[in-house]
């Protein structure tokens, strides 16, 4: 009932265009350099496999488990994108934690991100926290699990949007890596 709401609404809002996905220019490397390859994993699902229910707008709508391999040198913040390149208006922002410390590599199952001193910027949901996977009814969605290593600490407050992130990172990306995991209900 709750996907069935929250579906219903996000379709009201799309119709207002007040659910459009809001993406900036592309994350990038900054002039005259290329970004390192990160790995990203998670023990809550494989790369390309199905994303437990748990994770998504039908279960406990908490965020998986991701890990990724240490930022190259220079990194001074990390910032976490998750979203639907599949969504029938463009891409879909679930998730975008930024300003992760570069020590970290790893986030919790469920973890809050401001318990390591990250901020949460505002999803396509209009809402600051993680939005689970939540395609319509029988389609299958895949889910981007990006994380970025930028040059300098991204300095966007809590309010942002993802166009806002995309901006702060563009000409600061030092390496980037996605996993992908899939969904449908």
């Amino acid at each position: 009932m709750r996907t069935m709401k929250r579906a219903m609404a996000c379709s009201l809002l799309v119709a207002a265009g007040a659910c459009e996905p809001q993406n900036g220019p592309a994350p990038s490397a900054p002039p005259g350099k290329s970004a390192s390859s990160i790995t990203v994993t998670s023990k809550s699902f494989a790369s390309g496999g199905q994303i437990p229910v748990d994770l998504s707008c039908d279960g406990k709508n908490v965020s998986p488990q991701i890990t990724w391999s240490s930022p190259p040198e220079g990194t001074k913040s990390l910032v976490v994108i998750v979203d639907d390149p599949d969504a029938s208006h463009g891409t879909f922002t679930h998730w975008l934690v930024f300003d992760l410390p570069p020590t970290e590599l790893a986030l919790a199952e469920g973890v809050d991100p401001a318990t390591l001193g990250a901020k949460i910027a505002q999803n396509d949901f209009h809402n600051v926290r993680y939005d689970g996977p939540c395609p319509p009814r029988n389609e299958l969605h895949r889910y981007q699990f990006t994380v970025f290593a930028a040059d300098y600490a991204v300095p966007l407050t809590e309010s942002a949007t993802r166009a806002d992130v995309d901006e702060a990172l563009s000409g600061h990306v030092l390496g980037a890596g996605t996993l992908v995991g899939t969904f449908s209900h």
